[in-house]
């Protein structure tokens, strides 16, 4: 099979413990390093992603990754056993064009030798599209015998299903030739598991990391984000926080008969004409100590206050003429009702604005000013809310120096630890500043260990790219087991943004890589870091705001779409704002970003469109409070 027939596979582990990060996914990841250690002939994992056993989650990811042209195999692990909520089988079936039987009979034969338990597996596999999906048991052992019983067979079916041409002898040879080579090492390890940065003649010359779309890698992200828990607070300290919870009033809203208006309880019933004035009613006394109110009597009352005993109406003050004053107009004797009154007018009843026991609040609510209101008007002081994720900053590079020392030769000053924080402080996350590591193994171990221990999410910029000093992703594999779950994204800037998840004591853990470049960090943690901690804090919608804009300036394209930092300002009359650039866009300049409100998402570069002229509509990602 050619370079360019490369196979391309998806693991997804459906699993609920492992996606609550209560257990950690040894299956998903030890299918990872067999199939990149050479199991499968030139095959190789692009996608990698975990999801609860709920049958219509299971089906989007398995549709989604189908439908894409270079995911050719898509192995699932887990959920295909007896349990009510073993519906992998189910969901996989649903999706599939074509069952293939022969796949699921031969991981059953292998199975059944190894032990009678293997009848009680329900798995499936079937072709859907240009993509072959299988089945797989949950657990590590069982997972592997099925792959290995299948993996010879893997690389003349995707041939057959994608109508390549294959030779079965070639691709059998050098199957075996693959994985008798790479049995006892991981294809980027060394044979002590430690990263060797000084053999720099043997770095890779090409990213072993396929690009991958924005989309795809925010979805990502968010599928690997998981919701930390809930808390008790009381409500005045959970503003930007998401209830988890619905909310139900304890009081009705009035609590009594109110008025409208400033004016006069009356009786309906007496109709227009002469009434004695009794006295005054006025918010905050209470209603059972006022008399009952009689025919031919009214009482002057003020807005909110409680109507009288009695009274079934009120008439405002411009319906009425005074008739009859004392103690030189300090008191009203006697008024006159210019207009008829009708039962019920200017009234509000006893819980028209709120019924006790209403639903005031429902669950995932983001809870501004607004809200905190109402929760004060409900009578309900503690609410249960969910927790917000902490979220470790990390620096690495020999020449970042802390920016509060004078400037040494050939350092620059961390101006990313300053933004990150402080963007994270904006958005209401609690941040750590976790320094500098330098270029080392030892470093950047000690570290991550340190981040790791008191953070949910861990962000380090620098280290992602193809430098020889470029250690991160190599380091998180051999010193962390974790698993990177994408390596490049098809973006400006950005581009060497990685994503990886592992279990670090007994939790589990998001690292999100960003570029060294200030602007790239930027760009990617509003793409990236803010919607996994806003998932992580319960936002249903955990991505940022898009608006349309209307570009100002001819804009050249670049061939990789682009993140274009703009200022929006809306003209008199013009629903649509004009999006300004901001100026020289190259992704270490930070003053780019100073005055910019917005990204603006233009599409990469075709030999159709090479300039986007100005007055074209794009979509904008809001990045500031406008």
């Amino acid at each position: 099979m050619s370079s360019d027939e490369n196979i391309y596979i998806g693991i997804l582990t459906v699993s609920d413990s492992c996606f609550q990060g209560k257990a950690e996914d040894t299956s998903g990841t030890n299918l990872a390093d067999l199939i990149n250690t050479g199991i499968v002939a030139n095959a190789k994992v692009v996608l990698q992603s975990c999801v609860p056993d709920e049958e219509d989650l299971i089906k989007n990811v398995l549709q989604e990754w189908s439908d894409k042209e270079n995911i050719h195999v898509i192995l699932t692990t887990g959920g295909t056993g007896f349990s009510p909520r073993d519906v992998t089988p189910e969901a996989t079936r649903s999706i599939i064009h074509r069952e293939t039987p022969g796949i699921t009979i031969a991981m059953m034969t292998k199975s059944l030798t190894i032990t009678p338990f293997a009848m009680l597996s329900r798995a499936v596999s079937g072709i859907r599209g240009n993509t072959l999906i299988i089945n797989l048991p949950g657990s590590k052992k069982s997972s592997q015998e099925c792959l290995e019983s299948v993996a010879m067979s893997l690389p003349h079916a995707v041939a057959v299903i994608r109508n390549r041409s294959t030779n079965v002898k070639s691709t059998h040879a050098v199957l075996q030739s693959k994985a008798s080579n790479s049995q006892h090492h991981h294809h980027h390890h060394h044979g002590d598991g430690k990263v060797d940065p000084s053999r720099v003649a043997r770095r890779a010359r090409e990213s072993p990391y396929p690009l991958i779309s924005v989309e795809s890698a925010q979805k990502t992200v968010l599928d690997h984000a998981f919701v930390l828990g809930t808390e008790k607070l009381v409500f005045s300290d959970t503003l930007g926080r998401v209830l988890a919870e619905e909310v139900f009033s304890q009081d009705p809203l009035p609590p009594f008969p109110a008025s409208i208006k400033d004016g006069y309880a009356v009786l309906a019933k007496d109709g227009a004409g002469r009434r004695k004035v009794l006295g005054s009613s006025i918010a905050g006394i209470k209603p059972c100590e006022q008399e009952r109110l009689q025919s031919g009597q009214c009482v002057r009352i003020n807005t909110g206050a409680p109507v009288p005993l009695g009274a079934d109406a009120v008439v405002q003050v411009e319906d009425t003429k005074l008739l009859q004053e004392a103690d030189d107009g300090k008191t009203e004797v006697e008024i006159e009702i210019l207009v008829a009154p009708k039962v019920g007018q200017d009234i509000r009843s006893v819980g028209s604005d709120m019924e006790k026991g209403e639903l005031v609040l429902p669950r995932y609510t983001i809870l501004g000013a607004s809200e905190l209101g109402l929760l004060a008007t409900a009578g309900v002081t503690t609410i249960l809310v969910y927790k917000l994720p902490v979220v470790s900053i990390l620096s690495t590079g020999n020449e970042i120096q802390d920016p509060s020392k004078p400037l040494e030769e050939g350092h620059i000053r961390d101006s990313n630890k300053t933004t990150l924080l402080s963007l994270m402080k904006e958005h209401g996350f609690p941040v750590v500043d976790k320094g500098i590591a330098k270029d080392t193994q030892e470093s950047l171990v000690q570290k991550l260990k340190d981040a790791l221990s008191t953070s949910d999410l861990v962000v380090t910029t620098g280290g992602v790219s193809m430098g020889e000093k470029d250690l991160l992703k190599h380091i998180l594999e051999s010193d962390f087991g974790a698993v990177i779950h994408f390596g490049r994204v098809k973006m400006k800037p950005g581009k060497p943004t990685t994503f990886a998840t592992l279990i670090y004591e007994g939790k589990k853990k998001l690292v999100l890589g960003l570029p060294g470049n200030p602007v790239s960090a930027t760009v990617t943690s509003h793409l990236y870091v803010l919607p996994a901690l806003r998932k992580m804090a319960g936002y249903q919608s955990p991505l940022g705001t898009i608006i349309k804009a209307i570009t100002s300036e001819d804009i050249t394209l670049d061939p990789r779409p682009e993140y274009h930092r703009a200022v929006l300002k809306w003209l008199p009359n013009s629903p649509v704002p004009k999006a300004m650039s901001t100026g020289n866009q190259i992704s270490s300049r930070l003053m780019s970003f100073s005055s910019a409100n917005s990204l603006l998402i233009l599409p990469g570069q075709t030999e159709q469109l090479k300039i986007l002229p100005a007055g074209t509509q794009v979509d904008a990602l809001i990045v500031t409070r406008l």
